[in-house]
């Protein structure tokens, strides 16, 4: 365990080293938060190395994807859009398009906070990517992605 803990420690640190990219970090950064609660739910090195996966994906996607425009357009698909009826928007900087279907609400069994899933398609590079998410309220109400 403290050697797959390690290897994903020098991994995240050659992605945030000065060079590093957004995406560089954000992946560094997911790997060690999915890692973190692979490790939490699973308690074995499999979990451990899927939570890695899992996050270092997402990551990668909204850190270097994902800039602050974005964030914001799909912040508003959170809190306003329809479900079920696609949100499109492209990136006046990056070009970068995405076309977001959100869910409806529901209460998490836990935390008890409005949550929405929804699947985000985006052309990035002229490569079209799929990914589903889930944003929480926090305590603020601002929607924060969750590394479900």
């Amino acid at each position: 365990m403290n050697k797959i803990l390690l290897s994903i420690f020098l991994l995240c640190s050659i992605f945030t080293s000065s060079c590093a990219t957004k995406g560089q970090t954000g992946a560094g950064a997911g790997a060690v938060g999915g890692a973190l609660v692979g490790q939490a739910i699973g308690h074995n090195t499999e979990a451990t190395l899927i939570g890695a996966a899992v996050g270092t994906m997402l990551g990668y996607m909204v850190g270097n994807e994902m800039d602050k425009y974005d964030r914001e357009q799909l912040n508003h698909v959170y809190e306003r859009g329809v479900s079920g009826q696609p949100t499109t928007w492209r990136n006046p900087d990056t070009g970068n398009t995405y076309d977001v279907r959100p869910q409806p609400a529901y209460s998490d069994p836990t935390s008890h906070r409005p949550c929405r899933q929804a699947e985000i398609i985006a052309i990035i590079d002229g490569k079209t990517e799929r990914t589903y998410t889930t944003a929480c309220r926090d305590d603020n109400g601002h929607w924060q992605l969750q590394n479900k």
